[in-house]
């Protein structure tokens, strides 16, 4: 009798236990994400970063609401690699997405690069623990691989429940009269060329119907297929960029094309509410991508002409308005305490691009750099805010080395995933340093690329506060004493357009984070000591890396008709939202 009561002890002690474990966990529930990323934004342009001239104010409150990071790196300098390494936590040419020239990203969205479908995002583990998952906005990862319906690449195959907004970018083929983007000046040759052609032709028929020369119909019968394979290989896709690449998807359905800016910033928010709305009761995560403030720059009516810094600090400002709409509406719905909000930039702002009006990229701040400049620390320094009433402490400031890479392990263990043990991750949880549990970064080393080659390497010692950075090559600024590559608009990463060094150029970003005064074994007394372990690391860190397809290559990258989204029946694609019948299902 003695032994059945010990038994029944024990097994009421066990469903004690379990109890208590499912109360627990009850009473502490999965929190939301809210990620938003910026595109283009400068590190300079914000107020809590040091801009006083730009208002920010609901972007300001989120960093004194919660916790601003000041030494947050993008892994690449660029759109498509830089979230290819957000979503994924690893540099993007794990997955191929890395580019060895002139393509540094995706061009078309009738190519069939694009994400791997072997790769795991956050978002696809996040599905695993019950979450719904949506992504409003830009997505410029790709769409299609071998069928216009296969989706491969599309974010509802990596996880996503839910997408609506961009699958490529706004580029500014998007907005008539703002001139080209895609491979520019090989649309202008083989415009130059199709005329010639053309005019050639013109005056061989003309010759021969006057009698003034005898001319073949065979030769006539060749120039015309030149004119017509010329005005195809240029017109299509070249001439309908817009059509091709400026579209709305909702989920796989193409909902306009080609978009509308005008009313686009509306939409998404609105599409981004809903979804929030939607999903309120259940852990959710949404990433909202903003398309501003990529240029072409586009403004809505209540903010043209209302900023200091033209039409530029109109569309910063917009983003500010749009950053307060958001945080209102977790607010609104009681969430605030059960939602992480974070906000970001893929990479620095360009500084490249202007005309007779002025500048109407970014400003990076003291940081030299900026857009597609792998290693100066403008192309790859970006805000960082976190905010979560409650949970993390409000007003704090973390100066320690942190990446876009970090959002992916700190997201899969707080909604309570495995991360994944067949890959390498670059990525560590951020929820210690946010906290205030430590203060110093679990990155030692940071690998900076400029598409696949390796730009420089940061180094943080253990023993140390410095943060060292070595530059084995950088970018040929031109005209010279410009700050930025004005020939090319972005600058390259090969060949001519890049200057090696050896000895490697050095800085300590601690105390010269402008980058403006190189060390020499004469200036610093670890100067041989830092090339030594970056030497090192960077041979550990080769090791890591494993053979994959490249994503970026011309095969992938340039444009097959076979593959492009369309609305209506192909080639004669056109459509137009329409919003009073949209259908949201997630």
């Amino acid at each position: 009798m003695e032994s059945i009561n010990v038994r029944l002890q024990s097994l009421g002690l066990f469903v004690l236990l379990i109890q208590s474990q499912c109360l627990s966990s009850a009473a502490t529930p999965k929190p939301n994400f809210v990620l938003i990323m910026v595109d283009d934004l400068g590190i300079g342009d914000v107020g809590c970063y040091g801009n006083d001239t730009i208002r920010t104010p609901n972007i300001d409150r989120l960093a004194l609401d919660g916790v601003k990071l000041t030494h947050h790196i993008a892994a690449a300098p660029l759109c498509t690699p830089s979230r290819t390494a957000f979503m994924t936590g690893r540099y993007a040419l794990r997955s191929g997405l890395g580019s060895t020239g002139r393509v540094q990203v995706i061009l078309f969205l009738g190519g069939s690069g694009g994400l791997p479908p072997n790769e795991t995002t956050f978002a696809r583990l996040l599905q695993k623990q019950g979450y719904t998952t949506g992504i409003v906005g830009k997505w410029h990862l790709g769409v299609n691989c071998n069928s216009r319906h296969d989706h491969c690449h599309h974010p509802n195959n990596h996880g996503f429940d839910y997408f609506y907004g961009l699958p490529f970018t706004n580029f500014n083929d998007c907005k008539p009269g703002e001139g080209k983007d895609v491979l520019a000046d090989l649309q202008v040759a083989l415009w130059h060329l199709s005329m010639v052609v053309g005019l050639g032709f013109l005056t061989l028929v003309l010759v021969r119907f006057t009698g003034l020369l005898e001319v073949g119909v065979k030769l006539l019968i060749t120039l015309a297929a030149l004119c017509l394979l010329g005005f195809m290989v240029w017109y299509v896709p070249l001439g309908l960029l817009r059509t091709w690449n400026c579209i709305i998807m909702r989920n796989h359905q193409v909902v306009e094309q080609p978009m509308n800016l005008d009313t686009l910033n509306q939409r998404l928010m609105t599409e981004a509410e809903q979804f929030v709305e939607r999903n309120q009761n259940r852990p959710f995560l949404l990433f909202l991508s903003l398309a501003h403030v990529h240029t072409p720059l586009f403004t809505s009516r209540d903010f043209s002409g209302m900023s200091k810094h033209g039409l530029y600090g109109d569309n910063v400002e917009e983003v500010d308005w749009m950053i307060g709409r958001m945080v209102k509406t977790i607010e609104s719905r009681n969430l605030s305490e059960k939602t992480l909000m974070y906000f970001t930039s893929d990479h620095g702002g360009h500084i490249e691009d202007s005309d007779t009006r002025g500048q109407k990229g970014g400003w990076n701040g003291v940081y030299r750099g900026g857009k597609a400049m792998g290693g100066w620390e403008g192309g790859i320094r970006v805000p960082g805010i976190f905010r979560w009433i409650g949970r993390l402490p409000s007003g704090r400031v973390v100066e320690e080395p942190t990446s876009l890479m970090d959002l992916y392990p700190t997201l899969v263990k707080l909604a309570g995933g495995e991360l994944p043990q067949d890959r390498v991750l670059d990525g560590h949880d951020l929820m210690p340093l946010l906290e205030g549990k430590t203060e110093r970064s679990e990155h030692e080393f940071m690998f900076h690329y400029c598409g696949v080659y390796l730009n420089a390497v940061r180094w943080h010692p253990p023993d140390s506060n410095s943060v060292f950075k070595v530059h084995f090559f950088t970018p040929n600024f031109f005209p010279p004493g410009a700050i930025g590559c004005y020939h090319t608009k972005v600058c390259m990463c090969h060949g001519e357009f890049v200057t090696q060094h050896d000895p490697p150029l050095m800085f300590d970003l601690t105390r010269d984070p402008s980058e403006s005064a190189p060390l020499t074994g004469k200036t610093e007394p670890r100067y041989a000591e830092v090339l030594q372990r970056v030497q090192e690391a960077v041979e550990i860190h080769h090791q890591t890396l494993s053979p994959v397809e490249s994503q970026l290559s011309w095969s992938n990258v340039l444009w097959k008709p076979w593959l492009q989204p369309c609305c209506g029946t192909f080639p004669f694609c056109s459509c137009s939202e329409d919003n009073s019948t949209s259908i949201h299902t997630t």
